[in-house]
């Protein structure tokens, strides 16, 4: 293999971690655990790491990442996915160094800007424009060379009325546009992506794909992105890796790639809600079971198109927390985890109180006349206090959907016709 034309190379690299002892590798958990320990509260960093792999008897380790070995030549553009807990963002922050590995060697050629959360990278007492600076020059740029990108950083960003705003006064929307528009603008080497495009809105999400797309075929910059969005993976990327339980489960084309994660999806389906462990979130209050039924509350999975379906599930209160209001979220994908809606509270503004009398409740969703075509569904569940995300877990449940009269025409539809059925209103004049 040409060492010139390699971008990134990861040998054998394992990254280990010991619950209840401090260096984590981050100084931010550093202090966490540090502030948690000093308070006689229980570590929120080996909380969240213990949901990720069981423990056995006689160790407080496991290792987030083991023995991967992959690598990648100069203008690839590669997809990383997997469920949560899988390793995907422990592997990029890894390659972005904010963390360093416990083993094997890891080589990078070239200047590397990373978006791996909100707010990476940014000082939140500066502003905008000073922004845009520092990460020019963290990246080793010229205050000419930033000076001549910064125009189309701003517009691409759409912040310009608040380009001189200290950026913590930033929604989280803005925050991630302008931090997307400095790394993919600031010609980095290699651009390292995370989920955390998901925060802007659809149009920009798209904008985004094809800046990417851009900056690769274009410019011959290396591109790694992580997304449970395979549309997204699909469309830009033509090498996966898909990471399972801290390994490399498979490594190839595309779309081999989502089909062995899509055939896993729907293994798991048969696990138990409550014991899975490819969950995130602070685990204060998780999901026990989700579930479908009709208008009466009577359990099933197979419905007809125009039926109405309720997709409920049963949450668990394991500690008595400070958190007073809950919001939640069910996603629906079709059969290639393609996202078709999110069910949302916030979206109607609807928060809950958080029960202080039990340790258990029910959410419920109601969709009167189901709108989907014939097919097999999956949905995602979302749990969040005060804007705090509690659970996530992928591909929690599933339902069936059978050709039906939604129109009340005695007329069905299948698949051939699309997604998904509107009701409609013609004229003629």
């Amino acid at each position: 293999m040409n060492s010139e034309s390699l971008s990134i190379q990861f040998e054998k690299v394992s990254k280990r971690y010991i619950l209840g002892q401090m260096s984590h590798g981050m100084i931010t958990k550093d202090l966490q655990s540090w502030w948690a320990k000093l308070r006689g509260k229980q570590d929120p960093n080996s909380l969240i790491d213990a949901t990720k792999e069981k423990q056995t008897s006689d160790t407080s380790e496991f290792y987030a990442l083991k023995d991967i070995n992959f690598s990648i030549q100069k203008g690839e553009v590669i997809g990383i996915i997997g469920r949560n807990g899988a390793g995907k963002s422990t592997l990029l922050k890894l390659l972005s160094r904010v963390t360093s590995p416990s083993n094997g060697k890891i080589k990078i050629n070239g200047k590397i800007a990373s978006l791996l959360e909100v707010g990476t990278g940014f000082h939140p007492d500066l502003t905008g424009r000073e922004n845009i600076f520092l990460n020019g020059a963290i990246l080793g740029m010229s205050r000419k060379e930033i000076f001549a990108k910064f125009d189309e950083i701003v517009e691409f960003a759409g912040v310009s009325k608040f380009i001189d705003t200290p950026v913590k006064r930033y929604s989280s929307g803005m925050y991630v546009r302008l931090a997307f528009a400095v790394a993919a603008h600031l010609e980095p080497d290699i651009l390292v992506v995370d989920e955390v495009l998901a925060v802007g809105d659809l149009e920009f999400q798209k904008k985004c794909l094809g800046k990417m797309e851009s900056v690769s075929k274009k410019s011959g910059r290396t591109i790694l992105f992580v997304s449970h969005n395979m549309a997204a993976i699909s469309s830009l990327c033509t090498r996966t890796i898909y990471l399972k339980k801290g390994q490399i489960h498979y490594d190839g084309k595309t779309e081999d790639t989502i089909s062995k994660y899509l055939q896993d999806n729907q293994s798991i389906l048969e696990e138990n809600l409550s014991e899975r462990k490819d969950r995130e979130g602070e685990g204060q209050i998780i999901f026990e079971e989700t579930w479908t039924e009709d208008e009466a509350g009577k359990r099933k999975t197979t419905f007809l198109s125009g039926e109405s379906l309720v997709i409920a599930a049963k949450i668990r209160i394991r500690n008595k927390i400070p958190y007073k209001k809950i919001s939640a979220a069910f996603q629906v994908q079709d059969q290639n985890d393609y996202t078709l809606t999110d069910l949302n509270t916030q979206s109607k503004a609807i928060e809950f109180d958080v029960p202080t009398d039990r340790d258990s409740a029910v959410l419920r969703c109601k969709l009167p006349n189901i709108p989907l075509m014939p097919g097999s569904y999956n949905h995602h569940v979302i749990l969040r206090t005060d804007n705090i995300i509690q659970d996530f877990v992928l591909t929690a449940g599933n339902f069936h959907i059978e050709e039906g009269d939604f129109f009340g025409t005695g007329r069905t539809f299948d698949r051939g016709h699309g997604y998904i059925l509107l009701h409609q209103e013609w004229s003629l004049n």
